[in-house]
């Protein structure tokens, strides 16, 4: 009975993730990110020393990791690095991998450009959610898609679906993630453990993750920001410094990799006949996917943290969602990209191949049983940050869809869909890995087109806000545009 329920979740997602990911979509998300772009005036680019200015060197200071002002809030920083442990996880190592072995090395051009206009987009998700949220009695903020949807847009209908759609997401991205840290941990134990052994292997790593998952989400953003500032940090610096040396040791092979990955993102194939060949349509399409499953630009997803910021400017805050995309997709999504493809002969990859096991290949190739080692501890840490940071995106669309009722019911739903999400942890370890990725990725599609529209509309709110805090900062004397809210 277990196989006939899987192959119809199977079936009927597929269907699902055709529509929700055909071409529309891909041009829904570009579009959005040129509109921005446009309305920013190209920001990415153009303010791109602000952007250091306002992230990258504060925080090396150490001025970012101060206390926030204001109980219940997080440091800009803390803010930052919540929304980056829900963004840097199995999307940045598994993922580029399997868009490489199902796509071709013109996948990763692909990630390219929708980072390049997600820096635009993810800027704006975040000044609009700073500038929409709300304040919580306990002096904390909720913010996110469904908050700027409903204020800003005024479409109640639609903010509740992106809430929904949010819940649905976090479920997928926690599966995702534990799926990728029990077939990790299982197959670095698997040389000295029977097959059975390390089934159940799996089981007791899910029941681990869900126990301290719940452990530290009880805590609040509180918790998850401190530690996602302590971890994320510390694992991104040793990914780098590996994926460099692999780099380094191949040098020769850089440049073709790069002509192969231009070369690739064109490659247009017949198909039956059809105008766009399925080659060309398969490489757009899974390079857009996991682009945005990477950096969740357009999402709707790490608004959610960010807006939890103390910080009282909208634009500082999208400072950070730009270098979010630009750390995410082209640090750490082109080092892996580089890795793998530096690594294997890319004439004898199939996208039959195990993902999870290519991965953890490209380590012990290049650097034996210590980097079979690191990524044994690297990646399950990455995706276990991942797993708090949808933790608190689940809780916060479920305080949005539930904000009617009376203050001493309204901790009930959240404290319900706790028990679902560490439950759904734990089971995930026992479904197909490529059934959790497809799932998600649906999941991931619906959430966003909300959000998508609802940029589109208010981004003429995006200008006037940017234009005004840019106006102050050259002294004009105009008033500050910080809250959406008069009382705020």
């Amino acid at each position: 009975m277990k196989e006939p329920i899987l192959s119809l979740i199977e079936r009927a997602n597929s269907y699902v993730s055709s529509i929700v990911w055909g071409m529309p979509m891909i041009l829904l998300i570009l579009g959005t990110g040129v509109l921005m772009t446009v309305r920013t005036r190209a920001i990415q680019l153009t303010r791109a020393a602000q952007v250091l200015r306002l992230t990258v060197i504060p925080t090396l200071k150490g001025i970012t990791r101060r206390q926030p002002r204001r109980s219940g809030a997080v440091s800009p920083f803390e803010a930052f690095a919540t929304a980056i442990a829900g963004t840097v996880g199995t999307g940045n190592i598994i993922g580029v991998v399997s868009a490489i072995l199902t796509a071709g090395p013109g996948a990763v051009f692909w990630m390219w450009v929708s980072a390049f206009f997600g820096m635009a987009t993810n800027y704006a998700e975040n000044v609009l959610g700073i500038y929409y949220r709300r304040r919580e009695p306990s002096g904390g903020y909720s913010g996110g898609a469904f908050y700027y949807i409903a204020y800003g847009v005024g479409r109640q209908g639609a903010a509740f679906a992106a809430a929904v759609f949010c819940i649905l997401a976090s479920f997928g991205m926690s599966g995702v993630q534990t799926n990728k840290i029990a077939v990790t941990v299982a197959g670095a134990v698997s040389d000295i453990l029977p097959l059975s052994s390390v089934d159940r292997t799996r089981l007791i790593v899910g029941v681990g993750v869900a126990a301290v998952t719940a452990l530290v989400i009880l805590g609040g953003i509180r918790r998850i920001g401190r530690v996602a500032a302590m971890t994320v940090p510390a694992l991104s610096v040793v990914f780098i410094l590996l994926s460099t040396a692999t780099v380094l040791m191949h040098l020769k092979g850089v440049p073709g990799v790069f002509s192969m990955i231009f070369s690739s993102a064109f490659s247009v194939r017949s198909a039956g006949g059809g105008i766009l060949g399925y080659t060309f349509a398969q490489t757009v399409r899974k390079g857009m996917a996991r682009g945005v499953f990477s950096n969740e630009a357009g999402l709707g997803s790490s608004v959610i943290a960010h807006s939890a910021s103390d910080t009282d400017e909208p634009v500082v805050q999208g400072m950070w969602g730009v270098f979010e995309v630009f750390f995410d997709t082209f640090v750490i999504c082109t080092l892996t990209a580089l890795m793998f493809l530096l690594t294997f002969d890319t004439g004898a990859l199939c996208a039959d191949m195990e993902d999870s096991a290519m991965a953890m290949a490209m380590f012990s190739n290049n650097f034996g049983g210590f980097g079979t080692a690191a990524f044994s501890v690297m990646l399950p840490l990455f995706a276990f940050t991942s797993v708090l940071a949808w933790a608190y995106y689940g809780e916060k669309a479920v305080g949005f869809c539930f904000r009617s009722l009376k203050e001493i019911w309204r901790p009930l739903p959240v404290t319900l869909f706790r028990l679902c999400y560490v439950l759904v942890i734990a089971a995930s370890t026992c479904v197909k890995s490529d059934l959790v990725w497809a799932i998600d990725d649906t999941c991931n599609g619906l959430m966003a087109v909300p959000n998508l529209i609802a940029l589109v509309a208010l981004s003429g709110s995006v200008a006037r806000i940017t234009e005004n805090y840019f106006d102050r900062q050259r002294g004009l004397k105009v008033k500050p545009m910080r809250s959406a809210y008069p009382e705020s």
